[in-house]
Formats: C-alpha cells, structure tokens, sequence
C-alpha cells in the first residue's frame, strides 16, 4: 500500500476522465469528495465511480530497441521508459489501436516461434502469442504456457481471425468490393489500421482508404465523460470507433482549429521535453483565440490532460489517425514542429493528403534532411561543415572516408534495433564496419540498400542553438555549451548556459550562421542548429526545424517564450511586430548547467560508456550565478550525492592519460585513494601522484570489480579506448558490444558494477573534471544560493546558504 500517487494513478485518470489528483489536493486542503465538483460533467461531485462505456488498454515502451544487448525478460524490475494507452470498445479494438501507438517495428515473423518467447516474459511475448494463434495454437495451451489470462488470449485469437479473413487468396479488393468491404470493416471494428489490412490483402493502402470511403467505412467519435452518456458531458475528450453516432460532430468542429501533434510514448531521444512544448503551443493557441486540438497517445503527459486543450483526441499519432482528426474537425492545418521527430515525420504524409502544415514547410523540412540538398546550400552560404558525404555502396563509402581522412562518425540511415552510430579509426576498422552495416540494412524502396553517412569527426567543442524565425526576424535565446567534447550524444552531454569558453569571434560567427541559414531553410516557428567548434571555427552538425530537447531548459533560464513566440509565427504574426529583433539575445545574468540522467541500471548487461548513440532517459538543472555552483547542483540532483570521500578506481585509456593526470592528482589532494590498473597507475607514479595498484579482472585478487563490490570506492572514472569496430559484433537486431579484447571486457564489467552499485562512473574527462571541481567546491565549504528562477534572471540572488 503506497499512500501516495503512483505510476497507476495518471493512467487511472485518463482512462476514467476522473481528475485523480485534482480531487487529492482539494482533500489535503480540507474538502470533501461530496464538496468536490466534477469538472468533467459540471454537474455531479467527486464522490462516485466512473461508469465506463468503453475498454482502455495500455502497453508499456521498453527501450530494447536502443540496448539489443540487454536482458529483455521481464519480471519485478521495472524497464520500460514510458507507456501508451488506447480507448475503443471492445478489448479487441482497444488492444490493436495501443500497437499502432507504441510506435515499434513488429518483429519479424521468424523471430516469433522461438518457444521461449511464449513461455517467458518479454517484450515480444504479445507479438509471438498473436503469431502462435496464427499458426493455428490452442488457446487454452498457450494461456498456461505464457500465464496470460485465456480470456486475453482468446480475445487475441479473435482479433487474430479477422485479420485473417483479409489475406489476399481470401479476399479481392476488385472483384468483390462488397465482401471485401465487410472484412474491412469487420477488421476496422477490431481497431486494424488501414496499413496492416492493406498488408494483410497485399494491395496499396490507397485502395484500402478508397474502398472505405466508396462503402462509408469512417470513424466516429465517442465522449469520455466518466458516466456512461447518464450525464452530458461538458469536457471534449474523444476516442475514435467504428459505429455510427458521432459525439464529436454533435460538440462541432470550429473552423480555424489548428490540430497539435503530440509526441506519443516516452522513449529514449524522445522524452518529455516535446510534451512540454506541445502543451505551450496548445495554451498559446487557446490564448489567442484559436480552438487547439490535441492528438497524442500517452497518458502519463500534460499533453492528455482534458482541460490542457480545447479539444483532445486519444490516438495513435500516424497518418491514418491524424488526418481522420483534421477532417473530423475541419481544421486549418496541423503543427508537427513541436512533437518531435514522430510529428515530423508525419509532415510529408498529411501534406499530401491535403492538410496544411502550420509553420515550416515540408519543403524545409525536405532540405534539411536532405543530406545532398543540404551540403549544397550550406555550401552556396559558405558555411563550414564537417567533409562527409551519403552513399548506398560500400565500396564509395570507404572512398570516401579515406578522402576526408579518418577518424570519421559513419550513421546507417536505418538498422534494425538502433541507429548504429560509430567513430572509425581506420581503413581496416571501416571496411569491417561497413560489411557489418550494410549487411544489417533493410532494402529500400526498388530494392536498394539504404545511405550510409560518412562524416569526418571534428574532436571539438559541441555547441547547441535554438532559434525562433519567422522567414526574416531571427531570435536567438541563448547558446548551449556542451561540456563533453564532441563524439557524446548531445543528450547524454552536461551542457551549460550561457557557453561559459567560447570567444566573442566564435560566438558572433555562430550567431550569423544561424541567421543565414534559417532565412536560407525560411524557418518558420522553431529551429535548432548544432555545431561542432574545431580549431577555433564553428562548422555545422545539423539543423532540424523543429523543437529540439533543448527548448524548456533554455526558455526557463532565459525566460524567452520560445514556444509562445513560434506559435504566433504559426498564426502568421511576425516577431518584429512582438517586439522582438534578430540576433542573440542579452545573456542572464546567471549560470545553468544541464545534466542527463541514466536509467541503465534498471537493464542488465547495458554499457554505460557515452558516445554518439543516446542513452540518457531524462534530465536535470542546476541554476546559480556561477559554473561551479550551477554544475554542483546539476551533480546532486542527477546523482543524489556528491562523492566526498573514500576511493577512486581509475582506468584511463592510453590516448587520454595526460589529461587525466591533473584530474586524478586534484582527486588525489581531496583525499581520495586512488585504486588504479597498471598502465594508469604507472602514469600516476612517474607523475608523481600515490595510487594503489589493482589488478585487470582474472589476472590477481583483488582486481577492479573486487575493490567496486567491497565497498571501497565512491567514484569510478573509466574512459573507453578509441577502438576500431573489429570489437563490435553485429546482430540481426543492431550492433553488441562483445569482449573481443581485454581492455574492453574489463572497462564493460566495471562500468556494469559501478552501474549495479550506482557508484558514480565518468567515461569522458570533461565530465570527470567537472565533477572534482564540483567535490573541490564542496570541500572548500562555498554555501549554495536558493532562489527563484526569476531571482536568478532579474539578478535579485539574496545571500546564499550554508551546506
């Protein structure tokens, strides 16, 4: 019994359209349930049950995906990083719309009939259940097989058989329209996308909707109103179906609705930062009059909130929902700009289908993932990038990095289970790489392989800038600067505002660029442009037109309404008539530092070394009026604690032992014994600096995992060799990490056991430095301010506190 909210709770309200914690804070303020009017019918109190109408299910979104590595057997360790929920009505119904929500490739069929994935729990049992039923499997015997409830499995086998009734030797989309529209729309009553019956039938998804639309197979929509239609419900809160009264035309669409593109399921490189930006584009809309219309899936965000919009619509967010949104309320257009890369990619599909895209245009979009398209304009603005180029052969590929020089970042445009980033140092390390990759890829469309990236890696300093344009005026909040050098995820990177080591030169170039090239991509609403700083010149990483991960960490310490600011754009306002001028905009006078944070330690055999692949969950802010005391706040919030003493194990990389030593001789002076391998520990010793010898795993005890497991450190740092991809082993799924070497099976196994531990592990110096300042700081007895964000940006800090 937890007496408090849980994870549950958010789910529970959505579902019931009950306010669960607006009813718990109005009791702790001395109310009672008979006091407590429901805001959703206006006309009862809180003191009843919801009386529901409908089925809701809900599918967790497990990152396995990102880790093909890690364990995917599920049990009371939670793992999964965010959840999706669908309303329909039956369970059926409900079942299929949450698949079409959780935004996951299907497995492949040959990989379902391993037993195991039946009889264990993982998060690919639903699918190999469904592919059991398909091969004809009792459902009595797979329901004591897999320990799910046989009424479930049967409900699947249900839905398994209408599907069935859609195969192509059964049905003829031509020759008998009639009965072929009576198996869609059976299969449509049983919540199956117009992309898997076009599938199923082996014919275009166009024919599907034409055939739809010619027998008037249409969606309806249904209120979520807690009491079963008893009341009329005032809140407009609506979920699709298959029948024929449609309670959201009876509530009427308004001309000049704008549809809000939600970004779905929590997921890694997609989390919470675009739900906050959806639900300001939705306020800022509503503010001015315009009727906001919310489409998302995942009940755990603002974004679902029935009061957040004027309107909101439970759905999956692909073209088939979505659009059957924009023509349920005749809307003007929709905003993808600010759900992400799902929104964003559903740009080019609702332009074709007719709907407007408010804000930056696909043709933008297009030419800032173009990568061909790109490299030209930014060549045409003189604006530096990194030498690279895309290609679909291997052999041009190899060409190519040996052109620009290695080492060079090389990105498979897709690769099953994870977009495979790597940094190559060789020729001999490319090659094996690329007869991995390419082996890995899907075939595209006319049965050629997809494009590789090859771009030479810059090893500088990485620099993030969001930007509001409106196609002439270019506002630009403020510059974000990473604290890990390039090579790390710029969401796995600390980063601090305002860029704390860049020159006035560099940022007066880094301004201009931005400026040109949003004019030049005619940005309209949001953009975000990283650079890479190398040698003193910044070059070009990439632009997206979009909100970027970055938007509410730099408008809550500048205070800019970026958000507010885009969406007035949208509606066809220009910045300068709100007062604002191009340029950068004048620094606050304080310090943030942003600072990821990992969940790695609720998935087993998952490194946790950085690099160009995301793996942080989340985020923390550390605000004050200098760096240090911004990064130590960053460093107990994403941690819990500073370590202040006891030991350091430290193995360092040959590349980076020189600029470990002064790192390691400031930990050292704090007091820390430093538990060392050989070849870091001989560094140590000619420098100077004590440290305790422990032995490589197998060779002696006690070795680096014993002095981890016995307690006797606080803080690991272990950074990673620069080694070459003849240590990684690809998979069907994505690339592994296999101890093809010794030094990277033993940097894996301690970095697991500090994870195991959460004992604080740096696998890049610049993080490590960061935090032995922050320890410095510590020691030296330096008192933290508390103070209001406002405080901070108006510089009214009153005296700070002691620890």
């Amino acid at each position: 019994v937890n007496p408090r909210v849980s994870r549950s709770s958010a789910l529970a309200s959505k579902a019931t359209g009950y306010p669960i914690a607006r009813a718990a804070a109005k009791i702790a303020i001395g109310l009672r349930l008979d006091e407590i009017a429901n805001a959703v019918t206006g006309k009862t109190c809180a003191a009843f049950e919801p009386a529901l109408d409908y089925c809701v299910v809900k599918i967790p979104r497990w990152p396995f995906d990102k880790f093909p590595e890690a364990d995917r057997r599920l049990g009371t360790q939670m793992k999964s990083t965010g959840e999706v929920m669908a309303i329909e009505r039956s369970f059926e119904a409900a079942f299929s719309k949450a698949l079409r929500s959780i935004e996951q490739a299907v497995p492949d069929p040959a990989e379902l009939h391993e037993p195991v994935l039946v009889d264990v729990a993982n998060d690919r049992r639903a699918f190999a259940v469904l592919e059991a039923l398909r091969g004809g499997a009792d459902p009595a015997v797979l329901a004591r097989r897999s320990g799910i409830g046989e009424w479930f499995v049967r409900r699947l086998a249900t839905l398994v058989a209408r599907e069935e009734r859609l195969r192509w030797d059964q049905l003829d989309l031509q020759k008998d329209a009639t009965t072929a529209a009576a198996a869609v729309a059976a299969a449509k009553r049983a919540g199956v996308g117009d992309g898997r019956i076009a599938a199923l039938a082996g014919v275009p998804v166009e024919r599907v909707r034409a055939l739809r639309e010619q027998f008037g197979i249409t969606p309806v929509y249904k209120c979520v109103d807690t009491c079963a239609a008893e009341f009329e419900a005032r809140t407009p809160y609506y979920y699709s179906t298959y029948e024929s009264e449609d309670e959201g035309a009876a509530a009427g669409g308004a001309e000049g609705a704008v549809v809000v593109v939600g970004s779905g399921p929590i997921r890694i490189g997609q989390g919470i930062e675009f739900d906050y930006c959806s639900v300001e584009a939705a306020e800022s809309l509503r503010a001015a009059g315009v009727a906001s219309v919310m489409v998302n899936s995942n009940p755990e965000t603002v974004s679902t909130d029935f009061d957040c919009s004027t309107r909101l619509y439970f759905e999956p967010l692909d073209e088939e929902a979505v659009m059957a949104v924009v023509d349920e309320e005749r809307a003007r257009g929709a905003v993808v700009q600010f759900g992400g890369q799902t929104a964003i990619n559903l740009a080019e599909p609702l332009h074709h289908r007719g709907c407007a895209i408010l804000g930056s245009s696909v043709d933008t979009i297009d030419m800032a993932e173009d990568r061909r398209a790109f490299e030209s304009l930014m060549r045409t603005l003189e604006v530096p990038q990194p030498p690279g180029s895309a290609t679909t052969d291997p052999a041009e590929a190899l060409q190519i990095a040996e052109r620009i020089g290695f080492p060079v970042l090389v990105r498979p445009s897709y690769v099953l289970g994870g977009r495979a980033m790597e940094i190559v140092h060789s020729r001999e390390g490319m090659q094996r790489y690329l007869d991995a990759a390419m082996a890995a890829l899907p075939l595209a469309s006319g049965g050629k392989r997809g494009t590789v990236l090859v771009d030479r890696y810059l090893f500088g300093t990485e620099v993030d800038v969001d930007a509001i344009a409106d196609g002439d005026t270019v506002v630009i909040p403020g510059l974000i600067e990473h604290v890990e050098r390039a090579g790390v995820h710029s969401g796995d990177s600390m980063a601090a505002y305002p860029a704390p080591q860049l020159t006035r030169e560099v940022v007066d170039r880094i301004v201009a660029d931005t400026v040109r090239i949003a004019r030049a991509l005619n940005v309209r609403g949001l953009c975000n442009i990283q650079f890479v700083v190398y040698r003193g010149l910044p070059h070009v990483i990439e632009v997206n037109p979009r909100a970027s991960r970055t938007v509410p960490f730099l408008s809550k310490v500048t205070g800019v309404p970026m958000v507010e600011l885009a969406t007035r754009v949208l509606r066809g306002e220009t910045l300068a008539s709100a007062g604002w001028e191009t340029g950068l905009v004048a620094s606050r006078p304080l310090v943030a530092v942003k600072a990821p944070v990992f969940s790695t330690v609720k998935l087993s055999d998952v490194d946790t070394a950085l690099g160009p692949e995301m793996k942080s969950t989340g985020e923390v802010m550390g605000i004050d009026t200098d760096l240090g005391a911004a990064l130590e706040k960053a460093f107990v919030a994403a941690l819990g604690a500073i370590p202040k003493d006891g030991g350091a194990l430290c193995s360092i990389a040959d590349s980076d032992k020189a600029e470990a030593l002064p790192i390691l001789a400031q930990l050292s002076a704090l007091g820390f014994t430093i538990y060392a391998t050989a070849g870091t520990a001989g560094a140590l010793e000619a420098a100077g600096i004590s440290a305790v010898p422990v032995a490589k795993i197998g060779r002696s005890r006690p070795d680096v995992i014993d002095v981890i497991e016995d307690g006797r450190v606080s803080l690991v740092v272990n950074t990673v060799s620069n080694f070459d991809t003849d240590e990684l082993e690809w998979t069907s799924q994505g690339h592994t990490l296999r101890a093809a070497g010794r030094t990277v099976k033993d940097g894996y196994r301690i970095r697991l056991a500090a994870e195991q531990r959460r004992i604080p592990c740096c696998t890049s110096l610049d993080t490590a430095a960061a935090l032995v300042d922050a320890m410095t700081r510590l020691r030296s007895g330096f008192a933290l301010r508390v103070a209001q964000v406002r405080e901070y940006r108006e510089g009214r800090v009153p005296a700070p506190h002691d620890h």
